[in-house]
């Protein structure tokens, strides 16, 4: 197998994976319009995916002290918190910025399949 074709099998599996854990459907490349559709359908969120080698250490960062100080509320008996980061590009309006979490959070908050009733396209 070529490494291109391993590279396109690779992000493949892993927006049907991401959809299976969210509930929703992957939308194949064939059933898209370039810059419309998500890649994962789904009834409430619109999923974009994407994946790098390396990840932004600045992100990865943000989110572990994010997760250190979610820890220290709940140390203190002061219940659970979301963690999350807010990533602002400066120069940009505050508007635009980026509210980031970790996957395993997401679930852990909203859950990670919709209940039986609400199905991929109602």
């Amino acid at each position: 197998m070529s490494t291109t074709a391993a590279l396109r099998n690779r992000w493949k599996a892993l927006e049907r994976s991401i959809a299976a854990r969210l509930g929703g459907e992957r939308v194949p490349v064939t059933g898209r319009v370039r810059g419309w559709a998500p890649d994962v359908r789904h009834p409430w969120l619109a999923i974009e995916v994407k994946s790098r080698k390396a990840g932004l250490v600045v992100i990865r960062e943000m989110l572990d002290q994010a997760v250190k100080a979610a820890e220290w509320y709940r140390r203190r008996g002061e219940g659970d918190r979301l963690p999350i980061g807010i990533y602002h590009v400066t120069g940009t309006r505050i508007d635009n910025a980026y509210v980031v979490m970790r996957l395993k959070d997401f679930e852990d908050y909203f859950g990670s399949q919709l209940p039986a009733d609400r199905a991929v396209g109602e």
